[in-house]
């Protein structure tokens, strides 16, 4: 056998073995996946653990997540939505889920003393 053919087979072997082991370690949720692929260029764990941060449970913390994926025209669907905020919570808030419905964000008001 040649050079060529051993190290083709050897390989496809090897990304046999490595796509196997990829598909069973890859259990990122769902949320993970949306944070990761449309949040986390901006939203930094430093972003979490600020002084002034703006969530501070798990209906400000969904709230918070259906404003910025509005604000970005993400179109996510409620099940999205929760799917963020849970591995937000997992991962770093640990706020109690709620399953009562959360309206619609509130416009932050203008600073005091900015005309409105």
């Amino acid at each position: 056998m040649s050079r060529r053919a051993r190290l083709t087979i050897e390989l496809g072997v090897g990304l046999l073995i490595f796509g196997s082991t990829a598909k069973a370690e890859g259990t990122e949720s769902r949320g993970e996946l949306l944070y990761e692929t449309h949040c986390i260029a901006c939203h930094t764990t430093q972003m979490h653990w600020r002084d002034q941060r703006v969530a501070l449970d798990w209906k400000s913390l969904q709230r918070q997540v259906r404003r910025w994926q509005e604000s970005a025209a993400l179109a996510w669907t409620e099940a999205d939505i929760r799917a963020v905020t849970g591995f937000l919570t997992d991962a770093i808030y640990h706020y109690e889920a709620t399953d009562e419905p959360i309206s619609a964000p509130a416009r932050l008001a203008p600073p005091s003393g900015a005309p409105s």
